[in-house]
């Protein structure tokens, strides 16, 4: 591009275009965060609960944003201008999210929107396994109508907190505003409906109910790290600035660098934190302490990422994760209030410490009157939050709506709210190929035919066939069991033990013993064919060679009848 051409650009004009895109790539990129929340929840959650812990986080976005664009933004507004001293008319405020004079203001509406949308999915994480969907959409609406807009309105929408005492409330990037709220409704919602059944055992101690995928929680934990970037840098959300017909970098330049680092370092320390207060603790160091004290250092750091020194990152975000497991085991032993992913002490603590210690690590030093102005923001947030959502779902408990049916529990939300299994491995077989489950095909055997030795097979007896395997040997046992020419089988899911020796494991630095192992239970009746070798099929199919691998069982059954036919005795096999 020549220099005239460059000189016969609007400086403004470009600027605009810039930031715009800007504030567009990490919404995006704030957006992508939900895709991490929904891995790191459902791997906290029992695989029975999956689904519906998935099905939450996507209906939170669906519905939450639309209510937030319909309702919540203008609210926002609102709640500024009364609290704040200015005049917002209602329809007006309205009307400049539904139909603003330039359209491209709804980029801005977008902005706001993913951080809604990050508040109001942190709460599923705080009741999972139990609260019934309509309750939590229901409680979804209005905190996207009500609940959070109030929030915005005190602070980043001009109202009260924006200048009390002079100094204002200091919240960059929602440390507070966002993840502490979240946290917080989280632990108000889990108080009200009430821990899991079996969570509690009858003297008060506490039974531990590990999540069924860590794999799933890990990813969660760095895909949302990722999206942090779009959530602190990203708010620095004006690059350029035209002055003097030329392009300058307003405020970006001297905040984007130090924001892009407090945060890196905050993510790091709080992983620290945790692993160390965990290691002291329980002798290890937890997988998913590490992971939730990631999280937890950055939301310490979210608050205050724009104006805190290099050590004080760290300083504050190994105290975010540090606290993590102390907060947890309060929350867990002495509240005895089951908060399934932690959301409490990874954004409610955390970003109440974040907020509280912000005039310690501040940049410009130490300020009693930021420090008073602190506590006083996060004391309104936190009390508006509590009584807000204590009376919604205190609402939904009263008519019998909070929480599903002990039996829809015990079998899961996953089947009881949606009529899914997020695992349907033992109802499905892995190819329609040939006559039977697995694309064998059977062999030829008729009730009359002579053994060799001249008898028939079993007898001329009805048998059955009980084998207890390893899970991950189904789908070969079943192809052994076609070939033998047994291809109607039965498949439970079960545990139990035997030769395997008892293991320890530790979900969030609590042991529990693992002496039950989970094992398939597959039962084939036969009566053509010879149950020595259905015995054998099955053990070749199923030997690894190694202790866990399982045990036959051959039994005589008495009778037998098919329901369709009325046959009975051999004729019904």
């Amino acid at each position: 591009m020549s220099p005239d051409l460059l000189l016969q650009i609007d400086a403004g004009a470009l600027a605009e275009g810039v930031n715009t895109v800007w504030v567009l790539t990490v919404t995006f990129l704030i957006f992508f965060m939900h895709a991490g929340f929904a891995m790191l929840e459902a791997g906290q959650v029992r695989s029975k609960n999956v689904a519906n812990q998935l099905t939450k986080n996507m209906l939170t976005w669906s519905i939450g944003v639309i209510v937030f664009f319909l309702v919540g933004a203008a609210i926002s507004a609102i709640v500024g201008g009364l609290t704040g001293g200015t005049s917002v008319p209602i329809v007006g405020a309205f009307a400049d999210v539904i139909a603003p004079a330039d359209p491209t203001s709804w980029v801005g509406w977008l902005f706001g929107a993913v951080f809604a949308m990050t508040a109001a999915t942190i709460v599923s994480g705080a009741v999972a396994g139990r609260c019934k969907l309509r309750a939590y959409v229901g409680y979804t609406i209005l905190l996207a109508a009500i609940i959070y807009p109030v929030v915005t309105g005190f602070t980043w929408a001009g109202g009260f907190l924006a200048t009390i005492l002079g100094v204002g409330f200091h919240d960059f990037a929602g440390g507070m505003i966002v993840h502490g709220m979240g946290g917080i409704a989280g632990l108000t919602a889990a108080w009200v409906i009430g821990p899991r059944m079996d969570r509690y055992r009858e003297d008060g101690s506490v039974n531990v109910i590990p999540g069924h995928s860590i794999t799933f929680a890990v990813l969660g934990t760095l895909i949302l790290a990722f999206g942090w970037y779009g959530f602190n840098v990203g708010t620095a959300a004006t690059v350029f600035a035209a002055e003097n017909g030329g392009l300058a970098l307003d405020a970006f330049a001297g905040t984007v660098g130090r924001v892009a680092l407090t945060t890196t370092l905050a993510m790091g320390a709080g992983a620290i934190g945790a692993a160390g207060v965990s290691l002291y603790r329980t002798e290890k160091v937890d997988t998913l302490f590490v992971a939730n004290g990631m999280l937890a250092g950055l939301v310490g750091i979210t608050s205050i990422t724009d104006a805190t020194a290099w050590w004080g990152a760290l300083l504050v975000g190994l105290l975010a994760g540090g606290q993590l497991p102390i907060v947890f085991a309060f929350v867990e032993k002495k509240l005895e209030i089951d908060d399934v992913c932690a959301v409490f002490s990874v954004h409610g603590s955390a970003g109440i410490l974040g907020a509280v210690l912000f005039p310690f690590v501040a940049v410009g030093g130490f300020s009693f009157t930021q420090l008073l102005a602190q506590l006083i923001g996060v004391a309104v947030i936190a009390g508006w939050t509590v009584l807000a959502t204590a009376a919604i779902f205190g609402a939904f408990k009263m008519v019998g709506q909070a929480r599903v049916r002990p039996e829809h529990e015990r079998e899961g939300l996953d089947i009881a709210e949606h009529g899914v299994e997020t695992y349907p491995e033992f109802g499905l077989g892995e190819s329609n190929r040939g006559s039977v489950t697995d694309g064998g095909q059977p062999r030829a055997y008729d009730i009359d035919d002579v053994r060799t030795d001249g008898g028939q097979s079993n007898d001329g007896r009805l048998k059955m066939v009980t084998a207890i395997i390893r899970p991950d040997k189904l789908s070969e046992v079943k192809q052994g069991l076609s070939e033998a020419g047994a291809p109607s089988l039965t498949v439970t899911n079960v545990s139990g033990r035997g030769s395997q020796p008892v293991k320890t494991g530790q979900w969030r630095g609590e042991e529990y013993s693992v002496d039950l192992h989970q094992k398939v239970k597959v039962e084939t009746v036969v009566a053509d064919i010879p149950a020595e070798d259905v015995v054998s099929a099955i053990a070749e199919s199923a030997s690894t060679g190694d202790p866990g691998d399982g045990k036959v069982f051959v039994s005589p059954i008495e009778n037998a009848y098919q329901i369709r036919t009325g046959k009975e005795g051999t004729e019904a096999v």
